[in-house]
């Protein structure tokens, strides 16, 4: 199961940001393949971002040329967008309780 990890600095206020995220929210929970997303956001620093877990590398890279990450890529609100993906290390993570599937282990 792929991670997907999006960081970008934010051009507007805290307030502002969020109205973005309750409009894009629902849209993003209805990704295919999107197991789920957890949001970021550094106050102090401006920065914000996700980590989202999905089912398989097809999902991921269906959602990274979707229309979705387009949005994103090209939102005045945001800038210096750095999107990185892992492999979950399944057994590893299982015995520090993260978030994941247990199947992830096998």
């Amino acid at each position: 199961m792929p991670i997907l990890e999006v960081n970008f600095k934010l051009n507007v206020s805290t307030a502002e940001y969020e109205a973005i995220c309750n409009a894009i929210a629902q849209p993003i929970a209805e990704v295919p393949g999107l197991i789920w997303k957890v949001w970021l956001l550094n106050q102090e620093e401006k920065e914000a971002g996700g980590v989202y877990l999905f089912m398989d590398d097809a999902s991921l890279e269906e959602y990274l040329a979707g229309p979705i990450v387009a949005q994103i890529q090209g939102h005045p609100a945001l800038s210096d967008l750095s999107v990185k993906t892992f492999e979950v290390m399944g057994e590893v993570t299982n015995t520090t309780r993260g978030p994941i599937p247990m199947m992830v282990a096998a």
